[in-house]
């Protein structure tokens, strides 16, 4: 069976094992549709904290994806700058006043199914951070991209302590590499063609 047969997809939910050949391509080629060309900028908003293995998901992915220095995206939550639950509603005001008419791509870690640890899923709706934790936060961005890195029903703050960081990193690795190939494409329709100007939600 093929990356396509094996691609679960939704109108606007996709998902796939980080391990799958050519992911990054795959699902980029799934986000770039839902970016509007009509967006002033692009922000890419990793949540998550370097305290806790799973949950470092986001700012490993920030980190390395600012390294790759995209030319579209300004990048907010690395390792060094996390954005987590205390500092989220001000990281999220700073942005909005920094940044005229911006469009947010939201990424953080998740936990699910036994069968899903792995999985790289993008929506095309806003990330409900914290719920795992039971986290009472605001919704973020106009899309998101999630990271199953455990299993879900018991202890989630013990089972994000105990994730593997070789899984974490992996993951995170590959969804900059996503963010990337996204960047990539911008840049070139942002110089090749025009889009109608739908309103960003």
């Amino acid at each position: 069976m093929n990356l396509k047969n094996r691609l679960r997809i939704q109108s606007s939910h996709f998902q796939a094992n980080h391990k799958e050949p050519n992911i990054a391509k795959t699902l980029s080629n799934q986000i770039i549709p839902w970016v509007p060309l009509k967006a002033k900028n692009y922000i890419a908003v990793f949540i998550g904290t370097d305290r806790s293995t799973g949950d470092a998901l986001g700012p490993l992915a920030g980190t390395y994806f600012k390294a790759m220095n995209p030319r579209n995206m300004h990048v907010y939550g690395t390792i060094h700058e996390p954005i987590h639950a205390v500092n989220l509603k001000e990281s999220l005001d700073n942005i909005y006043q920094n940044h005229d008419k911006p469009y947010l791509i939201a990424i953080d870690a998740c936990l699910g199914k036994t069968s899903s640890v792995g999985s790289i899923i993008v929506e095309n709706k806003p990330l409900k951070p914290g719920l795992a934790l039971n986290k009472q936060l605001p919704r973020v961005g106009n899309m998101n991209i999630t990271g199953v890195v455990n299993v879900s029903g018991f202890m989630e703050h013990t089972v994000l302590q105990n994730t593997r960081l070789s899984l974490v990193m992996d993951m995170a690795g590959e969804i900059a590499e996503i963010l990337k190939q996204v960047d990539n494409q911008l840049t070139y329709s942002l110089h090749t063609h025009t889009q109608p100007a739908d309103d960003i939600i």
